[in-house]
């Protein structure tokens, strides 16, 4: 009896120094991964794709903003594998100690990317995440409306022709940033008196908006119930896809240039479903895939040489190196300073009422 109980206790303890091994390699157990992503922002062909190459099942949950997802991950009380912040977020995670160093020798496919998307600021060398789509912030305008080509610059805007014609993205950051641009100042701007100038320029555009909202923008546009908009490049993807009297303009003097990128946050658990899916999705012919889906535009140039001929030399969503050159990634800025931007941008509302 004695022995049997020795044999016992001797199996139990080899099982759990296993599982702690296993878990301090990044491997523990199980058959699932826990994805959480934008909505609509991956093919579900693709899911079901990799569910059967792998044998791996897929949780998917959305979220509707970086500081939901940010909230939820820093209180624990979820079971993400991966996740997909922007890259400002990405940086935030990255210093509050959120997301887990990613193992590269696990990972297949990172020559895939074009260097423009590797090794940014808000994660030099790319240890924690893998860019996943990109774009900017531009113009879209009707030409039923608007002459084609005459839109062409953020000052366009406040042409006196377009009096209630504009419909802004309910962004602090995108709004005072096409404004601080404008007066050729950087995005990331810190100085009050500058931000307090852009916002005065602004409150000089207010003749001409239309409405400041978010989602309704798109049927709007569609519609074609108003001229022109501010809105990201995924967004005017959608819009012009439902109306062929739209475009989309990134003006040449500057503007944001946004990064979506899947990484694995600290309460992940599933390594081996995980890095079968990171590598699964850098395959080009999956990156194509996703990107005809969802419209944005893919940083996998493998990815973007299997696009049609139409879709990767548009360069109202591909652009020219020289407007590239222009484009500025959002800092992670001091909360002090993410308030003023607030602040001045809610005045900026209110001021139009």
């Amino acid at each position: 009896m004695a022995l049997a109980c020795a044999i016992i206790v001797a199996c139990l303890g080899l099982a759990v120094g296993s599982n702690r091994l296993s878990a301090s390699t990044g491997d523990t157990g199980g058959n699932t991964l826990n994805l959480a992503n934008w909505g609509d922002y991956i093919d579900p062909k693709l899911i079901k794709k990799f569910e059967r190459e792998t044998g791996f099942h897929v949780n998917v949950e959305t979220f509707d903003s970086n500081e939901g997802m940010y909230t939820k991950v820093k209180q624990g009380g979820t079971d993400y594998d991966l996740t997909v912040p922007s890259e400002y977020m990405v940086a935030k995670m990255r210093k509050e100690g959120l997301l887990v160093r990613l193992d590269k020798s696990r990972l297949h496919g990172l020559s895939n990317f074009g260097t423009a998307f590797m090794n940014r600021s808000f994660d030099p060398d790319n240890q924690y995440s893998i860019p996943y789509f990109w774009g900017t912030l531009g113009i879209i305008y009707n030409d039923r409306y608007v002459r084609p080509g005459s839109i062409q610059h953020w000052d366009d805007l406040w042409a006196r022709k377009y009096r209630g014609d504009i419909m802004l993205i309910d962004s602090a950051r995108d709004i005072m940033g096409m404004s601080l641009v404008s007066l050729g100042k950087s995005v990331n701007t810190t100085d009050r008196p500058t931000l307090v100038a852009a916002k005065a320029k602004l409150d000089a555009l207010t003749p001409n908006v239309k409405a400041v909202v978010a989602d309704e923008i798109k049927m709007y546009m569609e519609q074609d119930e108003a001229a022109i908009a501010v809105d990201w490049s995924g967004e005017a993807s959608e819009m012009l896809g439902e109306n062929k009297h739209l475009h989309y303009v990134v003006p040449s003097e500057g503007s944001n240039l946004w990064f979506d990128n899947l990484v694995i946050p600290r309460t992940a658990k599933h390594y081996k479903a995980i890095y079968a899916f990171l590598n699964f999705m850098m395959r080009p012919e999956n990156a194509a895939q996703n990107a005809e889906y969802v419209g944005y535009a893919t940083p996998n140039d493998k990815a973007k040489a299997l696009l049609p001929a139409a879709v990767r030399h548009d360069r109202q969503f591909y652009p020219d190196a020289q407007t590239m050159q222009h484009l500025e990634v959002y800092d992670d800025l001091a909360p002090k300073v993410v308030r003023e931007y607030n602040d001045l941008f809610l005045e900026f509302k209110m001021y139009r009422k």
